[in-house]
């Protein structure tokens, strides 16, 4: 089933490595908070690691916003744990790297390459109440900006906290939003 704006993250639970330990992870641990779920298609790869380490470049920003990154993919959480020791790149992570050898979190997230047995380049944005803001998804060559998905964070919990404005193209924190109206029609 694919996740689409509005929906509620389905429950799930799995091992993620985190920090140099094992901790169980559930779909319970994305409330309460802003999350970004992060799937990716393998580790030991090479998109991927420029990746995760952008996003881990771009962490303290992101908690900032009092934002947990959780990376996926489905390999296991012992995987995740070898690619942390012998990857530089992959050192500099603090976020949970969620092992789901089984694709059940990625086929809940409608990202499964079933032919494959791998993600998709997917990106979720779910707000504290458990509720994906937004939706990304990029062919296997693209990789994704940490920039610019913290821009869209940003966006994201501008709109829920000022309802009746909304966030034009480009929008940057600190600008002018919208209030659409009447008024505007046609004005833009």
């Amino acid at each position: 089933m694919s996740m689409y704006i509005g929906s509620e993250v389905q429950a799930f639970n799995a091992t993620a490595f985190h920090k140099g330990e094992f901790v169980e992870v559930s779909e319970q641990d994305l409330k309460g908070k802003w999350s970004v779920v992060f799937f990716y298609p393998a580790d030991f790869t090479f998109v991927c690691p420029t990746e995760l380490g952008d996003l881990a470049d771009n962490y303290d920003e992101f908690q900032k916003l009092g934002v947990e990154i959780y990376g996926v993919s489905t390999d296991t959480h012992f995987t995740h744990k070898a690619w942390h020791d012998t990857s530089e790149t992959i050192g500099k992570i603090q976020f949970p790297l969620i092992g789901d050898p089984t694709g059940k979190i990625t086929r809940n997230f409608g990202v499964m390459i079933e032919e494959a047995g791998l993600a998709e380049r997917g990106t979720f944005v779910i707000d504290p109440e458990g509720k994906i803001q937004i939706v990304e998804i990029n062919a296997g060559g693209i990789g994704r900006d940490a920039s610019e998905l913290l821009r869209k964070v940003k966006a994201a919990q501008y709109v829920a906290t000022h309802p009746g404005e909304v966030c034009p193209a480009k929008w940057k924190e600190g600008e002018a939003t919208l209030a659409p109206s009447l008024d505007l029609v046609g004005k833009i």
